[in-house]
């Protein structure tokens, strides 16, 4: 039964991962479709990302870092999930520091910034897709292949899967939109943690 629920566990966070992946783009799309229709799609886009595409985003780098902590993929073994970490932090740079203030600041000109930012946000996470599915490239040269990745409580799955939910539905409440407060939190708590089962787990030098 133990094992099922561990499973299950990892199963819902990657289904989760994929989901709001999928979402990101989409909304992304819709964002850039908004934004070419003119001035009086400008409202509707501020909305589109303040109150869904913003969450999504972070929920999906939520949990993909989460699978690669609590899986042997792990951070830097593989230079497929490298390259899939550089190009999300990139996006949620891109988006909190260039698109979204510029939503912001948009009244009725040119919106060619926002277009061009949103339509190669959706084109980088349809290249994530692609990389998760053909895991392209060899190993990174700091992957210890004597090294095994230790088991995780079968919990952390899914509180994963929760910590996303909790930061929508509780924050929204709070202050009326969404905020990833808990998992900015635990996404930089938990290498420490994985960090240090990593060093338990190692076999330990026998004495000459």
């Amino acid at each position: 039964m133990a094992r099922r629920s561990g499973q299950w566990g990892r199963q819902s966070l990657v289904w989760l991962h994929a989901v709001t992946s999928i979402g990101w783009m989409s909304f992304a799309l819709a964002l850039c479709v908004l934004l070419i229709s003119g001035p009086g799609g400008y409202d509707s886009a501020r909305v589109l990302d303040k109150q869904l595409l913003a969450h999504l985003g972070t929920s999906a780098a939520f949990t993909g870092l989460m699978l690669s902590g609590l899986t042997a993929w792990g951070y830097l073994r593989h230079w497929w999930v490298l390259v899939k970490f550089v190009i999300t932090l990139t996006q949620l740079v891109v988006g909190m520091s260039v698109l979204s203030p510029r939503l912001d600041a948009l009244a009725g000109g040119d919106a060619g910034v926002q277009i061009a930012s949103s339509a190669l946000m959706a084109a980088a996470i349809a290249f994530q897709a692609w990389l998760s599915v053909t895991k392209p490239w060899r190993h990174t040269p700091w992957t210890d292949p004597r090294r095994r990745t230790p088991s995780f409580p079968n919990w952390l799955y899914w509180a994963a899967v929760a910590v996303p939910v909790l930061d929508f539905v509780v924050w929204k409440a709070l202050f009326g939109s969404p905020a990833p407060l808990l998992s900015l939190l635990i996404a930089v708590a938990f290498p420490f943690y994985r960090r240090s089962r990593l060093r338990a787990a190692a076999p330990q030098p026998v004495a000459g």
